[in-house]
């Protein structure tokens, strides 16, 4: 009879033992399971569409870097690590592949620096201009 209670006691702890590993392991599993759906899943979606941008780009398309330098591409070799882009009229740079973090559309341009560049200048004339009279005022009443 001693041996058939061991017995029966030994299957009741097994049991319980196993139940216990069950419920160790359940939530860590419910973490990872959270972890993959919500950060891994996304982020290999985001990698598998900056690849497919990537070997979309042509000559002649504007991109942006992740330094924000925005370029026309020039020449892309596909098996090539680095595009020739240019970032200003005759000049042209070499930038890695995988700094370029978006594909402008071809309407897409950002305003002429000349343009923005005469009409600060223009302001700042104005403001020179008055500095002068003020100036020549102050002058006039001196003497």
């Amino acid at each position: 009879m001693f041996f058939n209670q061991a017995y029966a006691e030994d299957t009741v702890t097994a049991v319980a033992a196993k139940a216990g590993v069950l419920t160790q392991f359940l939530p860590l599993a419910a973490i990872l399971l959270i972890f993959y759906f919500l950060l891994i899943r996304p982020q290999q979606r985001r990698a598998r569409e900056h690849q497919s941008m990537l070997k979309a780009i042509k000559k002649g398309d504007k991109v942006v870097t992740s330094g924000g330098i925005v370029a026309v591409v020039y020449k892309n070799v596909e098996t090539d690590p680095f595009i020739l882009a240019e970032i200003a009229e005759g000049v042209r740079v070499k930038i890695k592949r995988e700094t370029i973090t978006e594909l402008l559309s071809a309407d897409t341009s950002p305003a002429p620096i000349e343009q923005e560049a005469s009409a600060k200048d223009g302001a700042t004339e104005g403001k020179k201009s008055k500095g002068n009279v003020k100036g020549n005022k102050k002058q006039n009443i001196a003497k």
